[in-house]
């Protein structure tokens, strides 16, 4: 919406639809290029582009990998019922810690750490987190 009356203003509505013919035109001659370079590059290579875009494939499948679809994937066979089954059995955070951010020491179980320290004044230890 920005572009649109920024080039109101600097081309001015006489122009104005001419530069939107010729962007639309200048876009589709760059996709069609792009998409008869890709055909030509097939057409030379044959079955060796496939084994080019492969690696590729891989690779913007990792991307998407997480810790859990990784363990999914390569230890359970993409059968995630195991890793579902563990999440049920074991109780919720609240429930564990009975703090609202799930973890002991934090400033909502402990009142003592939500006021700020004085100046030299050493932090406490929290013996169980180290």
């Amino acid at each position: 919406m920005i572009l649109l009356v920024a080039a109101l203003v600097i081309l001015g509505p006489e122009r104005l639809p001419g530069a939107v013919r010729w962007t639309t035109q200048s876009l589709r001659q760059v996709r069609d290029y792009a998409s008869g370079a890709t055909t030509q590059l097939k057409q030379e290579l044959g079955p060796e582009f496939d084994e080019l875009r492969k690696p590729l494939a891989e690779l913007n499948e990792l991307r998407g990998m997480t810790p859990r679809a990784a363990v999914t994937k390569h230890l359970l066979g993409g059968d995630d019922k195991i890793l579902r089954d563990l999440e049920s059995a074991v109780p919720d955070k609240k429930e564990l810690f009975g703090t609202s951010s799930g973890m002991p020491g934090t400033p909502s179980s402990s009142p003592s750490l939500s006021k700020p320290l004085n100046p030299n004044e050493r932090p406490p230890i929290d013996f169980d987190a180290t």
